[in-house]
């Protein structure tokens, strides 16, 4: 679970959390990185490669989403170093939560992502024994099951309309290219073709799918709710190797599945002139640059993706509440917050020539840096 930890900079982490139980076997990480704008909140993540590195970055860039969406929380992410598919895996998920009931919910409050869903979040919040040690909790315990909904997928999808529509691009037959299937790609997908894109290419871990006409998007969703993964080898068209959905003609690619998987290697085969980055930390330092110096235009992933985020707030609200969150609003609110975020990283990014990724992030550390100077937290010790 170790490898290299990023390090302590100005902006954090405040805390790590390092946790572990010997009768299940559980290994699992916290990583408060930033309060100063509000309590951490980020999502549990579940991977049998998972690392402590890794929760830190993602922590970080929790951070940056919280601050970019202009929402007072702060960045933080946990994870469990194991198979989300063990027969074990609730053993482990109530241990960890355990584990972690010094931090949750005052420090911490538990949210989903790979690996975890909402059955999960109920486990959390049932171990743990009140409500609040959770979001994103099914709807029959009141919550805002917001994987399910496809929130994050529709705040990606709006990030790519808007993006398009910066540059005059129509929206309607432009081609997109989607790197996984699974909560958020398959939403992204699922808006997009509603709104008259053609999807051309999409990959699950089990393989990829292209077709220049158009992916029929409705019936893989339909083949996803009963084969998962290996939805793709049961589509009527022939699987094709992982990464050819990177590299395909189309105009639009949304790399929607983990982090680092476009690197300086791959750029000169990416073909598309949009990047929409649908998961945390798909594209490399490096590459971006690289990409950005060839005239692609990249919406960041803390902006793009912050679809789940800025329904997580709403959850957070709702926490102490006997009334669920307005579903219809938190779209709207997504809707409206991504588009304008996009439009206002455009804007900064060509006007001071700065990677879309660096405008981004200065205006999320400007909100940051300003909340830790009123609360005399603008020097570390």
């Amino acid at each position: 679970m170790q490898d290299l930890f990023p390090g302590i900079d100005e902006w954090g982490p405040e805390k790590v959390v390092a946790v572990s139980d010997a009768r299940t076997g559980m290994k699992g990480v916290l990583v408060i990185d930033n309060t100063a704008r509000g309590i951490g909140k980020g999502g549990t993540r579940m991977s049998p490669t998972l690392t402590v590195g890794e929760v830190a970055r993602l922590a970080r860039v929790m951070t940056w989403k919280w601050a970019a969406t202009d929402l007072f929380f702060g960045g933080a992410k946990a994870g469990i170093l194991g198979d989300p598919a063990g027969a074990d895996k609730e053993q482990v998920v109530r241990a960890f939560a355990r584990k972690l009931s010094n931090e949750v919910p005052e420090e911490y409050v538990f949210g989903l992502d790979m690996g975890l869903t909402e059955n999960d979040a109920a486990l959390i919040q049932d171990e743990l024994g009140f409500r609040g040690a959770a979001v994103g909790l099914p709807a029959v315990l009141g919550g805002m099951p917001y994987d399910e909904l496809g929130v994050t997928g529709h705040g990606v999808a709006e990030a790519v309309a808007t993006s398009l529509e910066i540059d005059g691009v129509a929206l309607s037959g432009a081609r997109v290219a989607v790197q996984g299937f699974g909560a958020v790609g398959a939403a992204t997908a699922e808006r997009l073709a509603k709104l008259g894109a053609t999807v051309v290419a999409i990959s699950t871990s089990q393989g990829a799918l292209h077709d220049p006409d158009g992916i029929d998007v409705p019936a893989l969703l339909r083949l996803r709710a009963t084969h998962g993964d290996a939805c793709v080898q049961h589509y009527d068209s022939p699987t094709l190797p992982l990464g050819t959905e990177l590299t395909t003609d189309a105009d639009v690619l949304v790399p929607a599945a983990r982090q680092d998987v476009i690197d300086l290697d791959l750029v000169e085969q990416v073909k598309a002139r949009f990047i929409v980055e649908g998961a945390n930390l798909p594209v490399t330092q490096g590459a971006l640059r690289a990409l950005h110096e060839q005239g692609v235009r990249i919406v960041p992933d803390f902006i793009a993706n912050a679809g789940g985020t800025i329904a997580a707030s709403f959850s957070m609200d709702a926490r102490q509440s006997a009334f669920r969150p307005d579903t219809d609003a938190v779209f709207a609110t997504t809707s409206d917050k991504i588009r304008a975020n996009v439009l206002s990283v455009t804007e900064k990014s060509r006007a001071e020539e700065l990677l879309p990724h660096d405008a981004a992030r200065a205006l999320a550390q400007d909100r940051v840096r300003r909340a830790m100077e009123v609360r005399g937290g603008n020097k570390r010790t």
